[in-house]
C-alpha cells in the first residue's frame, strides 16, 4: 500500500467506530497528516455531533497546530458542503488553510455529490478522489443507499440448517451456535430498525434486543395485520420503541414506546413501510424473518445485503430457506457455523 492508501485505510477503521451511533448521518473517518506523521484524527461519533473532519482538527495538539496549513487531510467520504446540524466541513477546511484533501469516495447526498470537491478546488485546495474507492463505497454504502434511494439499507438475516431449512412449522428451533447469536446482537446494535413477520413473532417469540451485546436497541417492527398476536409476546413488552404494523389502527400513545402504524397489507406494504422508515430517519433495517417475509423482500428486490448463517444441524424436512441470488461477497467461519454475505447486484457498490 502507498501512503495515500495507508491513511485512507486508517480513515475506514475510524469510521466504523461510529456504527450504531452516527445514524442517520454517515460513518466517516478523517486523518490529518504532516510529513508522514498523523497529527490529528477523528470520526463522526454521534448524530448531531461534530463531523469527522472537525474532530480530527480538534485532536491536534497545541504544539502541532502550526503544521495544519502544511498538512494533508484524508477523509473516507467527501466532505459535506451544506448546512445541517453543523456547518459545512468544506468551510472548515478552507478556513484552516489545509492545502490538500484526499478522499476515498463521493457522498451521494443530492446537494453534495461532487459539489464538496468542486468548492474545495475552486478555493485552491488540491483534491484527490478515488483512493481505495471500492472499499470506501462499502464503508459508506448505508449512507449512499439512504440518500439516493430514499429508503433504509436493507439487510436480510437468516439461519439455515445444513440441508437448507430455516426451521419447522410451529416449532422453535435453534440452528446456530452461541457465538453467532452474540454476533447477531452486535449487528442489531449497529442497526436503526429490525423487523419480523407475524408467524416468527408467534413461534420464536424473539425480544429483538441487544441483550447479548452492548449498544443501543434498534426500533422493533412487528407485522401483525389483524392485531391478533398475543399481548404477552417479548416484542410487545413496552420496554423499547416498537412499531406494530397493521391494517386497522394508527395510534401513538403518549408516554409509551409502542406505536401502531396503519398500512394496507397489499402489494405496496413493504414500500410504504420503507417510506415511513425513511421519513423517521432510520437508515438501516435488518429483516430477521420469517421465510415468507424474507421472500417478499427478495421478490420485490427490496434488499441490499443478505447475511446467511449455516449451522451444523440437519433437519431432514421443514420450512425451506429463502431463494436468493446475488454476489457472494464474503465467507466467514463463526465457530461451527458458516456466515455467507451476499450482495444484491443492483445495490450500491
Amino acid at each position: 500500500m502507498n501512503n495515500h492508501e495507508i491513511y485512507i485505510q486508517r480513515c475506514f477503521d475510524l469510521a466504523k467506530k461510529g456504527l450504531g451511533t452516527a445514524s442517520p448521518n454517515p460513518i466517516v473517518g478523517a486523518v490529518l497528516v504532516f510529513n508522514n506523521r498523523i497529527i490529528g484524527e477523528g470520526w463522526h461519533e454521534k448524530y448531531g455531533g461534530a463531523h469527522a473532519e472537525v474532530n480530527a482538527l480538534k485532536s491536534v495538539k497545541e504544539k502541532d497546530r502550526g503544521l495544519i496549513p502544511n498538512s494533508t487531510l484524508y477523509v473516507s467520504l467527501e466532505p459535506c458542503c451544506i448546512f445541517g446540524k453543523t456547518p459545512p466541513c468544506t468551510n472548515l477546511i478552507i478556513e484552516n488553510n489545509i492545502p490538500e484533501v484526499v478522499i476515498s469516495c463521493l457522498d451521494l447526498t443530492p446537494k453534495v455529490a461532487g459539489n464538496g470537491v468542486e468548492i474545495l478546488r475552486n478555493n485552491g485546495v488540491k483534491v484527490t478522489v478515488g483512493i481505495l474507492e471500492k472499499e470506501g463505497k462499502k464503508v459508506s454504502r448505508i449512507r449512499n443507499t439512504f440518500v439516493s434511494k430514499n429508503r433504509p439499507y436493507i439487510i436480510l438475516k437468516y439461519a439455515q440448517s445444513k440441508d437448507g431449512f430455516i426451521g419447522k412449522v410451529n416449532e422453535q428451533i435453534w440452528i446456530t451456535n452461541l457465538l453467532s447469536k452474540r454476533l447477531v446482537h452486535k449487528w442489531r446494535a449497529e442497526t436503526s430498525a429490525i423487523l419480523v413477520g407475524t408467524q416468527t413473532a408467534k413461534v420464536d417469540n424473539p425480544s429483538l434486543t441487544t441483550r447479548y451485546f452492548y449498544g443501543t436497541n434498534p426500533l422493533r417492527i412487528l407485522l401483525d395485520k389483524d392485531l391478533k398476536l398475543p399481548k404477552d409476546l417479548n416484542v410487545l413488552d413496552k420496554n423499547y420503541l416498537t412499531w406494530i404494523v397493521n391494517s386497522k389502527l394508527e395510534k401513538k400513545i403518549s408516554n409509551q414506546l409502542t406505536e401502531y402504524l396503519k398500512i394496507p397489507f397489499d402489494e405496496n406494504l413493504l414500500s410504504n413501510l420503507l417510506s415511513r422508515l425513511y421519513q423517521s430517519k432510520r437508515n438501516t433495517l435488518i429483516v430477521e424473518g420469517g421465510a415468507i417475509t424474507l421472500q417478499n423482500f427478495i421478490d420485490q428486490n427490496l434488499w441490499d445485503e443478505a447475511r446467511i448463517l449455516v449451522g451444523v444441524k440437519w433437519l431432514g424436512n421443514g420450512i425451506n430457506a429463502p431463494q436468493i441470488s446475488g454476489i457472494k461477497r464474503e465467507n466467514f467461519r463463526i465457530g461451527t457455523d458458516i456466515l455467507t454475505i451476499v450482495q444484491n447486484s443492483s445495490s450500491i457498490r
